[in-house]
């Protein structure tokens, strides 16, 4: 169940992050209806999952603990970024974000500049936010969970039927 959670913490988060960011350059956060984003959640728990995995058993000076965190994060995400950007373009025949303004943009989806970002916020997620939630999200109770999964699926059935 905590993976869910995560899942579903760092969607919704990442929901009000793009929420904020958008009401200033007028867009919209998110392809679902529902109050979450959930490439923020895929990508926090390919982070997660990734730095527990990594040094659970590597015990490496925080220099280059923090540089794997980095790299892993700047690769991973642009790649789920791609994967997530060509599969709206193909469900739902319209391009989500474009970053063809950015100098360094390889496409639609992704950048360089952007994979800066993305490790940069790896970073963040796992020296700071989630160091200080980790312990908020596992005492979440199962029933939460369930009705968080039952209100997701709703949301990507309804937005299946919607805009397919």
């Amino acid at each position: 169940m905590y993976y869910f959670n995560v899942f579903f913490v760092y969607s919704i988060l990442g929901h009000i992050l793009e929420t904020f960011i958008y009401m200033m350059h007028s867009g919209e956060s998110g392809i679902l209806y529902g109050f979450w984003t959930p490439v923020y959640g895929i990508g926090c728990i390919i982070i997660i999952a990734s730095y527990e995995i990594l040094f659970a058993k590597h015990h490496l000076t925080k220099s280059l603990e923090a540089l794997t965190v980095f790299l892993i994060g700047a690769v991973l995400l642009t790649v789920i970024e791609w994967i997530g950007g060509t599969l709206i373009e193909e469900l739902f025949g319209f391009v989500f974000w474009d970053y063809s303004d950015l100098p360094l943009h390889i496409g639609h989806y992704i950048a360089w500049e952007m994979a800066l970002v993305w490790g940069l916020c790896s970073l963040l997620l796992m020296f700071v936010i989630h160091p200080f939630l980790k312990k908020w999200i596992q005492k979440i109770p199962r029933w939460v969970t369930y009705i968080w999964i039952v209100l997701f699926l709703i949301d990507v059935g309804y937005t299946i039927y919607v805009k397919l």
